[in-house]
């Protein structure tokens, strides 16, 4: 049966048949079949440099495929797709992880961007428009208002809603959820299932399985730049799909912490590091903290509760207007991210593409760069020892890359967040940060850190460790600071470490 046909008899409005694609030493994909049915939400699954965003950027016309073929309903034959306009006149539209918008125009602006036609743009109809859309999308921005001006949650909304305006068969959605909270996150779910009963197709990537198996139908996993297999959702438990993503039986990952033993912490040892009454230009209410030598601590609360304002203070990347630090018991002064990396501290930042990664610079530079600025840059390492520092971090972490000569922004997301990691552990810090260390990245990736932090902290470094995925956070810390409203609300250890009492003092505040 001819592929044209095929789409008509199980109402396919996409099919990718044998896809390869190839980078310089590396085969990202491999021989990939993808199938989107019209009116489904379809899971596109598999660990960071499974080929999920080359196969994206195929279909996209970011990339152009080595060989293979594209059918989209209402085309004779294959498609070319050479460009993401061409792309986007054929019905796919896509909202990447990134945002891709500008964030110094209007929301009204970033919405008709590209669309508008002939040299006099009606800004009166426009503005109505985008006001309408907003509205029958409940996105509380206004047409006028530049997109600066919005939350990241709103920007990433008006990604989603320009994509959506564009009349596409295809929606792409690429870790659309990362920067969402839930009430967010279920806004953007309705709207998922309003497109799918008017037949769009979508493609989600995640690494959130429950939102997978909230929202999805149906499941291609990918792993090392080939297809593992497409199952319906009923069909494949989580444990089978954790499974067929890492290509190996998964432990339960509840039972992580057993593998480490904590450090055993004297009596009489002063905190690594205390802050009393810290404050910065941030917007958060002053704030007391301590950390022990060989702890995991972490702080928790809802996206925009002051969970990384707080560590950027403790670092010296906002700046602090007020309080006191103590490091071993002695004062002192952290005002900038150099007087803390000069007090033993590192930190790996929230947003790695913007505050992490230098996306031009190789993997190498990427991994000396914290112990070169700490060094000084008059005295610049040799390329025998900064080949040596890259060689022994990609190995201690399994970072995938062709070589230590590739620019950083080639990788995938969790091998970027490994170069990051592998900076900072380069410096030997006393005490690390790690603010979103696993966002955005596959489920065995995640697992790898986790277990790094336990290693590191059973060894006596002290970590504080942020993440919005609560069941994370309680497989890591052994203390949990709770934030609400860009205050300290609780703390929590011990027999009070579970989801029901977490949520209790999110939502009550001290009670």
């Amino acid at each position: 049966m001819k592929d044209g046909a095929a789409m008509k008899k199980d109402n396919a409005v996409l099919r990718m048949r044998n896809i390869h694609k190839s980078f310089p030493g590396v085969k990202a994909l491999q021989g990939v079949d993808f199938t989107l049915r019209e009116g489904e939400v379809h899971a596109l699954m598999g660990e960071n440099g499974a080929g999920k965003s080359t196969l994206i950027k195929v279909l996209t016309g970011v990339y152009t495929k080595d060989e293979g073929d594209i059918f989209l309903e209402g085309n004779e034959g294959a498609v070319s797709i050479r460009s993401p306009q061409e792309a986007q006149r054929l019905g796919i539209s896509t909202v990447y992880q990134e945002i891709t918008l500008c964030p110094n125009l209007s929301v009204a602006e970033n919405m008709y961007i590209g669309r508008t036609r002939g040299p006099v743009q009606n800004w009166k109809k426009m503005n109505a428009d985008t006001d309408k859309i907003l509205q029958s999308l409940d996105i509380p921005a206004k047409a006028s208002q530049q997109l600066a001006s919005c939350s990241i949650a709103v920007q990433q909304m008006v990604a989603i809603a320009r994509a959506v305006d564009m009349d596409c068969k295809v929606l792409i959605l690429d870790e659309p959820t990362s920067s969402l909270d839930e009430q967010e996150v279920a806004k953007l779910f309705k709207l998922m299932r309003d497109l799918k009963a008017k037949g769009v197709g979508i493609i989600f990537v995640t690494h959130f399985l429950d939102q997978v198996y909230e929202i999805c139908d149906r499941i291609t996993v990918m792993r090392d730049g080939g297809l593992v297999g497409e199952f319906e959702i009923k069909d494949l438990p989580r444990v089978q799909l954790v499974s067929k993503m890492l290509g190996k039986e998964l432990d339960d990952l509840s039972d992580i912490q057993g593998e480490y033993r904590t450090y055993d912490k004297r009596e009489d040892e002063a905190p690594v590091l205390e802050a009393e009454g810290l404050v910065s230009d941030a917007g958060i209410k002053p704030f007391d903290f301590h950390i022990s030598k060989g702890e995991v601590n972490g702080f928790t609360g809802l996206l925009g509760s002051g969970r990384s304002e707080c560590v950027r203070a403790i670092f010296g990347a906002d700046k602090v207007t007020g309080g006191t630090v103590k490091k071993n018991g002695k004062p002192v002064k952290i005002s900038r991210p150099i007087d803390a990396m000069r007090n033993g501290i590192g930190y790996l930042p929230e947003d790695r593409k913007i505050d992490g990664i230098v996306g031009d610079l190789s993997v190498r530079d990427n991994i000396i760069l914290a112990q070169q600025v700490l060094k000084g840059f008059f005295k610049p390492f040799s390329k025998a020892e900064a080949n040596k520092f890259a060689e022994e971090y990609i190995k201690l972490l399994s970072i995938k890359t062709a070589s230590a000569d590739t620019p950083i922004k080639s990788l995938s997301g969790g091998n970027q967040q490994k170069v990051i990691l592998a900076r900072w552990l380069l410096t030997h810090p006393e005490y690390l940060i790690l603010d979103e260390p696993t966002r955005g990245i596959d489920v065995g990736t995640k697992v790898d850190i986790q277990k790094l932090v336990l290693k590191l902290a059973s060894e006596g470094m002290s970590v504080t460790f942020i993440s919005s995925e609560l069941d994370e956070m309680l497989r890591t810390c052994s203390r949990l600071i709770v934030m609400r409203d860009r205050k300290m609300v609780g703390e929590l250890r011990e027999e009070d470490l579970n989801q029901t009492k977490v949520m209790n003092t999110i939502a009550g505040g001290d009670k």
